[in-house]
């Protein structure tokens, strides 16, 4: 069995997230997303508006995600693939070349990301709305 592995906050989720899942999972049979914890996100300065819990019941319910694991350190991606047999670690384009260390232990793709859409581009749209 080919497991592949994506990270992500997955937060406000969108067709752009459908479709790197999809993708995703066609490269291999079995995708791991690798969840944003809610402390992790605090971390990265982010907020997201849905709780882990609720973020990580939504990607389970996603018929292209087979498991979801915490991402909890930036550091913890190296034990990530070795941990759970991962063949292939895939990242949206906008992460080019900042995983490549991980080319040691899987293949490393970079995919393409889905044009006109992004949790930053909705969270604008939101506020421009909300300040007519």
């Amino acid at each position: 069995m080919k497991k592949v592995l994506t990270y992500g906050t997955f937060d406000l989720l969108h067709w752009g997230h459908i479709n790197l899942l999809k993708r995703a999972r066609n490269l291999g049979d079995y995708l791991v997303v690798a969840l944003s914890t809610d402390e992790f996100n605090a971390v990265k300065n982010k907020k997201s508006y849905h709780s882990y819990e609720n973020r990580k019941m939504l990607l389970e319910a996603i018929r292209y995600v087979d498991e979801v694991i915490p991402e909890s350190t930036w550091e913890q991606k190296i034990s990530d693939v070795i941990d759970n047999n991962i063949e292939v670690f895939v990242m949206g384009d906008d992460w080019e070349a900042k995983f490549d260390f991980l080319k040691d232990y899987c293949e490393v793709i970079y995919l393409p990301r889905t044009e006109g859409i992004s949790t930053s581009k909705i969270k604008q749209d939101l506020f421009a709305v909300s300040s007519q």
